[in-house]
């Protein structure tokens, strides 16, 4: 390594992590120890904390006790060589930055462990200050990449849960029940109107539970009569009805060790709701046209629209299957009730849909944002999503507008009625209901319905209505607007 003027050492890297600073931990591979200590020495004064190793064998040892931020390692060793210490750094923690270190006459070598993700190589002799940059800006990408997955877990913290989206005080509490509930094995009834992603919240509970590596199944138990639920949920042998010319595994089986979704369980018929209890009471099943029992190791989540304690009293589902299924009960929240998550849903799906679909969408129009405020939503966060693709298809102009509206939000042009929320009340009314009414109190209706719609952001809704943040500020203490 050749010679060169130090600087005064700088302040110690650091990472962030968790909240707290940690110092760059750095591995030095090369089996000349000499060389090795040089580096790494080197590095220390510089503030890095460093780990020196004399083989590429010690170096891979390491890597598997151990976690580092940067390696650096000789490309050519006797025993285990450069790439795979970088494959193996790798392996550990995608994070991590591997600097290779080659001879002159190995740099087509050196070039390949860059195509195969090394941050950088560096040629021998090394200069010191040469490797310290590498090592800076090796370890600057670490810190990046990791604020950049803190920033996403953040996110998805506040603004869903492994896909349930939404912000608002009611999704926050939901997602917040959710995290307690999917780690455990217990039945989990999801009750919500059509279209709040019921099937959604159930594969958020799977993904975030102990059987995420297994199956997840669904089944609409509406869609199906009775005897062909039966063999979807149970099997069948060969022989157990016309058309059965072959055993088949049922839902049950193929879920074992999974999850099983039962959809619109409110809907089974009561024949099969007799055998889903008493799956529930053994953990057996037994296929239709056989004798023999066939354990089974299932997590079950049904969910309904309808009222399942009406049901029992009209006599249409049984009391003890009901509370065998409600351990836990969650209620999803219709849209209506949850507007603030308007925009946080409409930014979502037109992300979704424009990368899908191979459109440049640069966001939506404030009268389109004004329209979908005031509607009513009868089919939900699905019914949102297919508005939102359908804008999205037929939009030319690259910024999604009232003219792209589907004819149910915006019949021949006309205005919309004003939502309403879960007792039925009117909220802001259409146009022909603010004609004649005095300036201030339209004023005060639109700057109320902007920050709901942006849920309260403040910033996002002075931008909307075309006003100064601080007159919105002061529009809000004129008015008396929370």
């Amino acid at each position: 390594m050749t010679g060169s003027r130090e600087s005064p050492p700088s302040p110690a890297p650091v990472l962030p992590d968790a909240g707290t600073q940690k110092l760059v931990r750095v591995l030095v591979v090369d089996n000349d120890i000499v060389h090795a200590r040089t580096m790494g020495e080197g590095l220390s004064r510089l503030g890095y904390q460093c780990s020196i190793v004399g083989s590429g064998t010690e170096g891979a040892r390491k890597i598997e006790q151990e976690s580092f931020d940067v390696v650096v390692t000789d490309l050519m060793m006797n025993d285990i060589g450069g790439l795979e210490i970088l494959s193996r750094a790798k392996a550990a923690s995608p994070e991590t930055e591997v600097i290779v270190v080659t001879g002159h006459g190995t740099v087509p070598s050196a070039v390949a462990a860059m195509q195969q993700g090394a941050f950088t190589y560096l040629q021998k002799p090394l200069d010191l200050s040469h490797l310290r940059t590498a090592v800076d800006r090796a370890s600057e990408g670490v810190r990046l990449k990791r604020q950049n997955l803190e920033l996403h877990q953040r996110l998805d913290e506040k603004f869903g849960f492994e896909g349930v989206v939404g912000s608002s005080p009611q999704m926050l509490a939901l997602i917040e029940r959710l995290k307690r509930i999917a780690p455990t094995d217990a039945t989990l009834l999801i009750q919500g109107e059509t279209g709040t992603g019921k099937e959604l919240v159930a594969q958020a509970v799977h993904q975030n539970s102990p059987r995420k590596n297994k199956t997840f199944v669904a089944l609409n138990c509406a869609a199906l009569s009775e005897n062909i639920l039966e063999s979807e949920l149970f099997g069948h042998v060969r022989g157990a009805f016309t058309d059965a010319s072959s055993d088949r595994v049922g839902k049950f089986e193929y879920a074992n060790g999974g999850t099983l979704f039962l959809d619109e369980v409110g809907d089974m018929p009561m024949a099969t709701q007799i055998k889903l209890l008493r799956v529930l009471e053994s953990g057996e099943i037994t296929r239709v046209g056989s004798n023999t029992p066939v354990r089974v190791n299932v997590r079950i989540l049904s969910a309904t629209n309808r009222n399942l304690e009406d049901a029992i009293a009209a006599g249409a589902f049984r009391s003890d299957l009901y509370h065998r299924l409600k351990v836990v009960t969650i209620a999803i929240p219709a849209l209506r009730e949850r507007s603030a998550d308007l925009p946080l849903l409409i930014e979502h799906f037109i992300r979704l849909f424009s990368k899908r679909h191979g459109k440049s969408i640069k966001g939506m129009s404030l009268p389109a944002r004004m329209k979908l405020a005031a509607y009513a939503w009868p089919g939900n966060v699905r019914q949102l999503r297919n508005v939102i693709e359908s804008m999205v298809v037929v939009d030319c102009d690259e910024t999604l507008d009232v003219d792209d509206l589907p004819v149910e939000l915006d019949p021949a042009g006309a205005p919309t009625a004003g939502p309403v929320d879960a007792a039925g009340t009117p909220g802001l009314p259409g146009l022909a209901g603010l004609v004649g009414r005095p300036l201030e109190e339209i004023e005060r209706l639109f700057i109320a319905e902007t920050l709901k719609m942006t849920g309260g952001n403040r910033e996002q809704a002075a931008e909307m209505l075309g006003i100064g943040e601080r007159t919105l500020y002061r529009k809000i203490k004129e008015f008396q607007l929370s």
